[in-house]
């Protein structure tokens, strides 16, 4: 018979965690492989993604977007169904040695063919709860320029998606969380 060598008094805590995140699911129009080359070519979603944006197509490749605001790393290239990256904000102006004032994120996307149609799955965690609405209006923004844009719509401004989700998820603008 085998026994665990179990010390009680040396276990000192243990929990299970809620994270909070983001999860948002939106329909496009396919097919799959056009999906997915607007979320990894950079110049294709330029309104969201902005200037001196890239993403490494390949696990382990670089991530940078919105003129390095945001940095990672690809921890999943699956084309065209999946991909996955590390999500770091960091400050204008910030080295590229800097380390990151906010916890590290994860963002991943799921893409499954529906018929014409694709099923866009973007879940985000964890984001510190004082960030879970603005987070939200940002992927919504996300979202939303990403069907214009697959849809052929005039794409309107970043700015313009944001006021309009900010009323969404009642962000107030003038005074965001940091």
């Amino acid at each position: 018979m085998t026994t665990l060598d179990a010390s009680p008094d040396k276990d000192t805590s243990s929990a299970f965690l809620k994270v909070p995140g983001v999860r948002m699911e939106r329909v496009l129009p396919g097919p799959i492989e056009r999906v997915w080359e607007h979320l990894t070519n950079t110049k294709l979603l330029h309104a969201w993604f902005g200037d001196q944006s890239s993403i490494e197509p390949r696990q382990g490749g670089a991530v940078r977007l919105m003129d390095g605001h945001i940095r990672g790393v690809v921890t999943q290239w699956q084309p065209p169904r999946h991909l996955s990256y590390t999500w770091n904000v960091f400050g204008p102006g910030d080295p590229p040695d800097a380390v990151s004032a906010y916890p590290e994120s994860y963002l991943m996307l799921t893409l499954e063919p529906r018929g014409q149609e694709v099923l866009l799955v973007l879940t985000h965690l964890p984001v510190l709860e004082r960030f879970e609405k603005q987070n939200a209006m940002g992927w919504h923004t996300f979202l939303d320029i990403l069907s214009a844009t697959l849809e052929k719509r005039k794409v309107r401004t970043r700015k313009e998606y944001m006021v309009l989700n900010s009323m969404r998820y009642g962000v107030d603008l003038n005074n965001l969380a940091r």
